[in-house]
C-alpha cells in the first residue's frame, strides 16, 4: 500500500512574502490563509480602493543615489527613455551589492508581493485546472500599473526602470509563474518595442492602450522556425493602402486576451532575413483569427495559440520601424526579454522554495521528528537556496548592465539558462521534500515543477543560450 500523505489535512499553500528584501530568507513558520497575511510596511497603503502599485513605490520618496542599477537614476531625470548613447561610466559610483534594491524598487517588490498573494494566489489553481487566465486578474494588473511599467507617464505608465519590471515579473512568479509571463511579454517585449521602435505617433497611439487597457501580443515564431526563427514563411507585400500579410504563427503567447500584436513577417523573401519586418496588427483586422489555443504541461493560464493571416492587410502607419529590419529588433528585443523570462524562472524557484522549507520545518514529520531538522534535508535546502541566490545574482547583474548601456547578451543569456535549470531542479526537489504532499494537486508544489518546464524551452532554448555563450566565449579567447 502506498501512503500518499504524512500528515492528515490538507495543505495549505499560502507563500507568505518574506519581510523586505526578496532574496531574504523566508521567514519559516506556520501556514496562514491569504486573508491573515500581514500587509507589508510599504505596501500598507494599498486598501479597496486599488491604488496603483507604482504609486505605492514612487510614495517612498526613494533617493535616486541607492538604486539597484547605480546608473537608473538617469532613467528618473528624463523623458526619453530609447536615448543611445555611450555607456555610462560606474567608476564614478558607489559600489553597491548586485540584489540591493533602492527604496522604490524595494517598496515595488513589497507592493506586489501583497497584490500576488492576496488577489492572485485565491484563483491559481481555478485558473491552472480552466486553462484560462482570469479576466479580472488582466483587469487588476492594468489598474495596479503593472502593464506599464517602463512607459514614460507622459503615455500614461509608470516611467519606471527595467529593473522595476524584472522584480514585478519575479514576483508575480513566486505566486503564479502564468501571471508573471502575461506581463513579462507585455512588459519586456511588446512596450520596449513600441518604445524603442515606434515613431511619436505611434506611441502616441498605442502606449496609453498598452499601459492601461490593451494586452499586447509577439508573434515571431512558427510551425517550421522556432529555434531558427528567421526561416519563418509568413510574408508581407505592399498594397495600394499600406501592406498585406499572409501566413502563420505558432506558440504565441497572450492571444486569447491580447488585442495588439507586433506581427513579423518577409516583405522581401529575396533578401532572406534581412527582408524581415515588423508591423503592428489590430486583433479585429479583417482576416486575423485564431486558429488552435495549445493544452500545456505547465503555465496552463497562460494562453498559447496558433494564430492565422488571411489577406490581413493594415495601413502603412503600421509599419513598425524601417522595412528589412525587423532582425534585427527582434534580436534585440529577445536579449531584454530573456532577463525577464529568467526572472520569471528565479521567483518560480523562490515560490517552491519557500512554500516547502515551510512544510518541511514546520508540519511534516518522520521517526518523531520534522524532516526538516535531518541533516541530510538540511544540507538540500541550504544547497537549493545558495543556486537560487547565484541564479539571482545572474539576473540583476544582467538587468544592471543592461540599464547602464554595456553589452549585457552574455549575461542574459546566461542568467535564462541558469535559471531555467535552477527552476527545475529546484521545484523537482521540492515534491520530494514534501512527500505525498508534493506529489497531490492539492497543493502548489506539482504545479510549480510544471510550470518550470517551459523556462528551458520559449525566448531561445536551453541550448541556443548556451550556443550565444559560447560565440561570445571564443571571440573573447580567440587570438
Amino acid at each position: 500500500m502506498v501512503v500518499m500523505r504524512d500528515k492528515p489535512g490538507p495543505l495549505p499553500t499560502t507563500i507568505e512574502p518574506s519581510r523586505g528584501h526578496p532574496s531574504a530568507h523566508a521567514r519559516i513558520r506556520g501556514y496562514t490563509s491569504p486573508a491573515e497575511v500581514r500587509p507589508l510596511a510599504r505596501a500598507a497603503v494599498l486598501s479597496s480602493s486599488r491604488t496603483p502599485l507604482v504609486q505605492t513605490a514612487f510614495r517612498t520618496n526613494a533617493p535616486v543615489s541607492r538604486c539597484l542599477s547605480t546608473t537608473s537614476r538617469r532613467r528618473y531625470d528624463t523623458d526619453n527613455v530609447t536615448t543611445e548613447g555611450e555607456p555610462y561610466d560606474l567608476t564614478t559610483m558607489l559600489p553597491t551589492p548586485i540584489t540591493h534594491f533602492s527604496d522604490t524598487e524595494q517598496a515595488m517588490a513589497e507592493a506586489v508581493s501583497k497584490f500576488a498573494n492576496d488577489t492572485i494566489l485565491p484563483k491559481v489553481r481555478e485558473m491552472d485546472e480552466n486553462e484560462k487566465m482570469d479576466p479580472a486578474i488582466v483587469e487588476q494588473l492594468f489598474e495596479q500599473g503593472l502593464m506599464g511599467i517602463e512607459i514614460p507617464e507622459k503615455y500614461g505608465g509608470a516611467g519606471m526602470n527595467f529593473t522595476a519590471a524584472i522584480v514585478g515579473i519575479e514576483e508575480l512568479a513566486r505566486v503564479d509563474p502564468s501571471v508573471s509571463v502575461l506581463v513579462d511579454v507585455h512588459n519586456t517585449l511588446v512596450n520596449t518595442a513600441i518604445l524603442k521602435y515606434g515613431t511619436e505617433e505611434s506611441r502616441k497611439k498605442w502606449l496609453p492602450k498598452l499601459a492601461t487597457n490593451t494586452v499586447g501580443s509577439f508573434c515571431l515564431s512558427e510551425p517550421a522556425s522556432g529555434s531558427d526563427a528567421f526561416a519563418l514563411r509568413t510574408r508581407a507585400e505592399k498594397s495600394s493602402n499600406g501592406y498585406k500579410i499572409n501566413g502563420s504563427k505558432m506558440w504565441i503567447t497572450n492571444s486569447m486576451e491580447a488585442d495588439f500584436f507586433i506581427v513579423f513577417a518577409n516583405l522581401h523573401p529575396d533578401k532572406g532575413y534581412k527582408g524581415i519586418t515588423a508591423f503592428i496588427v489590430d486583433k479585429d483586422t479583417k482576416g486575423f483569427s485564431i486558429a488552435k489555443k495549445e493544452k500545456k504541461l505547465g503555465i496552463r493560464a497562460s494562453s498559447t495559440c496558433v494564430i492565422n493571416f488571411d489577406d490581413v492587410e493594415i495601413p502603412a502607419g503600421n509599419l513598425l520601424g524601417e522595412e528589412g529590419k525587423g532582425y534585427k529588433y527582434a534580436i534585440g528585443l529577445l536579449n531584454e526579454g530573456r532577463i525577464g523570462i529568467a526572472a520569471q524562472m528565479t521567483g518560480l524557484a523562490l515560490g517552491s522554495f519557500e512554500n516547502a522549507a515551510r512544510y518541511v520545518w514546520n508540519d511534516r514529520k518522520q521517526f518523531g521528528s520534522l524532516v526538516g531538522e535531518f541533516q541530510g534535508m538540511q544540507h538540500q535546502l541550504a544547497q537549493a537556496y545558495t543556486e537560487i541566490s547565484a541564479a539571482r545574482a545572474l539576473v540583476y547583474n544582467a538587468a544592471r548592465k543592461k540599464e547602464a548601456g554595456q553589452d549585457f547578451v552574455q549575461d542574459a543569456a546566461m542568467a535564462k539558462l541558469f535559471s531555467s535549470q535552477v527552476a527545475g531542479k529546484v521545484s523537482g526537489q521540492a515534491i520530494e521534500w514534501m512527500g505525498g504532499m508534493g506529489f497531490v494537486r492539492e497543493g502548489l508544489a506539482e504545479k510549480y515543477w510544471r510550470d518550470s518546464k517551459i523556462g528551458a524551452i520559449y525566448e531561445g532554448t536551453s541550448n541556443i543560450q548556451l550556443t550565444t555563450i559560447a560565440k561570445l566565449l571564443q571571440r573573447q579567447y580567440t587570438a
